[in-house]
């Protein structure tokens, strides 16, 4: 009895054990065979498509990525001749495809077509594989252009049609506001909108027999922030906060630029609870909205560029905002440490500014609003910004700067310059110590620290660099 009962036990436990070995068998082979077939397939369309691809109703099956290329960069060269127009009443700028490299973008379109089937996961690959050869995959067709080497058509219509914003502008004696002057809206061009109308046509132009576009410029309304209703409600009173620099030393277009940003930045209104951002403010710095070429600091060189001295501008503005007790929500330091920024201060108290990267911001976190005034004066080339509106109790602590990990320059270096005359030397980079510095600020309202930061500055040492010219006259 013992017997009968243990055998049916064995044979079915011999039965369950011959079951999962026949699965994982069958698992393992499916597995293999799954990954020979696509890599047998992966070795037959190496370097073309999949069967079953279209792109543009057109198929591109077991083409090379150079033959999918070809396709569309012939259909480019057949539009090549088309012309795409702006215009804005009699102000017009026309440029053929070829100018502005409009078309079918070729090259993602065979990139698209290749990698289709080439991802990371086998059996989504084997899945669409299949699919596309059964049923046909149909690719989005792609189309691109870049106004990068033939903008100068656009920039003119924009240089006659932006016009910045102006805000009601107050003039305050004993801290009263007595005049005003009324606001302006402004404009520029839209480019995004611009952006988008191109983009929505250039299908037309490259998929049917029609051979011009024609795109109206969008125009963007640039309001002011406080219009001439607001002006008479702010309730600005008093100084709140100032700062001073100098610029001795610097070149003719430097002080151009310093009176010129210090201008733009001059009346404008901050209000309660709004963040400041000095790019915004300032708006673009180029020759088309006034600058000259001066020394600026750009990818760790000194080089001439639009605006050079605009820094002078941002590092006032950080002076008055720390003694105004305002919170300062970004700042950067600069590269190096500059003389103009320690003709009257120790180093440290700098703020560099470079669109889109590098911005001075403050919020004004008071209960009235804020108005920025600048004052340039050129006889003794210095710049002072006077914040004006109401205190609030506020008591400011700033801390002497702590300057550590002082470093030489490293000794000048000579280059030669073909462009140069013989015999002629030109400093192009200014030798500067490195060192780290930190100072802190304290603020306190009603006996309770509102701010408590710490602002940090790393300047490397800074090689002076000598061009020698070897061009023989």
């Amino acid at each position: 009895m013992r017997i009968q009962k243990t055998i049916p036990f064995k044979r079915f436990h011999l039965s369950a054990s011959s079951l999962f070995w026949f699965i994982l068998g069958f698992i393992l082979t499916a597995l293999f065979l799954t990954s020979f077939l696509f890599s047998l397939l992966k070795y037959f369309y190496q370097g073309r498509a999949f069967e079953g691809v279209y792109i543009d109703n057109i198929y591109v099956g077991g083409k090379t990525r150079q033959e999918i290329k070809e396709i569309f960069e012939k259909k480019n060269l057949e539009k090549m001749n088309n012309h795409i127009t702006f215009s804005l009443d009699d102000k017009i700028a026309t440029f053929s495809a070829s100018e502005i490299n409009a078309g079918f973008d070729a090259g993602l379109m065979e990139e698209q077509a290749h990698s289709l089937g080439r991802s990371g996961d086998m059996l989504t690959n084997l899945y669409i594989i299949t699919h596309a050869y059964l049923n046909g995959i149909s690719l989005p067709t792609s189309y691109s252009y870049s106004f990068e080497k033939n903008r100068e058509k656009l920039n003119l219509i924009q240089k006659e049609i932006y016009t910045p914003p102006v805000d009601a502008l107050f003039t305050v004696e004993n801290n009263k506001v007595i005049a005003f002057r009324e606001s302006q809206n402004g404009k520029t061009i839209d480019f995004d909108e611009l952006d988008k109308q191109l983009k929505a046509k250039l299908p037309i132009m490259m998929r049917t027999e029609e051979k011009n576009i024609n795109i109206d410029i969008p125009i963007k309304i640039l309001w002011p922030v406080v219009t001439t209703q607001k002006a008479n409600r702010l309730g600005i009173v008093e100084v709140i906060g100032e700062g001073k620099s100098y610029f001795r030393g610097s070149i003719s277009n430097r002080i151009h630029n310093v009176i010129l940003a210090s201008s733009r930045i001059n009346g404008i209104l901050v209000a309660p609870n709004e963040t400041f951002s000095f790019n915004n403010a300032l708006g673009d710095i180029s020759v088309y909205t006034g600058y000259k070429q001066a020394y600026i600091i750009k990818g760790g060189k000194t080089v001439l560029g639009d605006g050079g001295g605009v820094c002078q501008v941002s590092t006032t503005l950080f002076r008055a905002l720390l003694n105004a007790g305002l919170p300062i929500t970004e700042r950067h330091p600069h590269s190096y440490r500059v003389e103009y920024y320690e003709q009257n201060s120790p180093p440290g108290f700098d703020a560099t500014v470079f669109s889109p990267t590098e911005d001075l911001k403050f919020k004004n976190d008071t209960a009235n609003y804020i108005l920025i005034q600048s004052s340039a004066d050129e006889d003794n080339l210095s710049l002072t910004f006077t914040l004006y509106g109401k205190k609030d109790n506020r008591q400011i602590t700033i801390s002497k700067p702590i300057v550590i990990s002082l470093a030489s320059p490293p000794p000048p270096t000579y280059q030669d310059d073909p462009n140069l005359p013989k015999g002629e030397t030109k400093q192009v980079e200014f030798e500067a110590i490195g060192a780290n510095v930190t100072f802190s600020r304290k603020v306190e309202k009603n006996g309770k620290t509102i701010i408590n930061d710490i602002f940090s500055s790393k300047y490397s040492p800074w090689q002076a660099i000598y061009l020698r010219g070897t061009k023989e006259q």
